[in-house]
């Protein structure tokens, strides 16, 4: 029951975290660093469910995510 509970916050956390993210780089408004930040968030929530439910190819899928995160943080700063 614990983890059921945790992972749907993380999945509703990491879900709102990259929908901000998408909103943020698409406008253009000069909030990269923070949407990469979110984007870096939102893929460690989603890998934190992913290792509870233990999901490996999503859990490879946020590595990349997250790398991408890392490599727009680097980019933007």
């Amino acid at each position: 029951m614990e983890n059921r509970r945790l992972t749907t916050v993380f999945e509703i956390t990491g879900s709102v975290s990259a929908m901000v993210y998408a909103l943020l780089i698409a406008s253009n408004t000069g909030n990269e660093i923070f949407g990469f930040s979110l984007l870096l968030l939102s893929a460690g929530l989603f890998a934190a469910w992913a290792l509870i439910d233990r999901r490996w190819t999503f859990l490879m899928l946020q590595a990349f995510y997250g790398a991408s995160a890392i490599i727009g943080l680097i980019r933007w700063a």
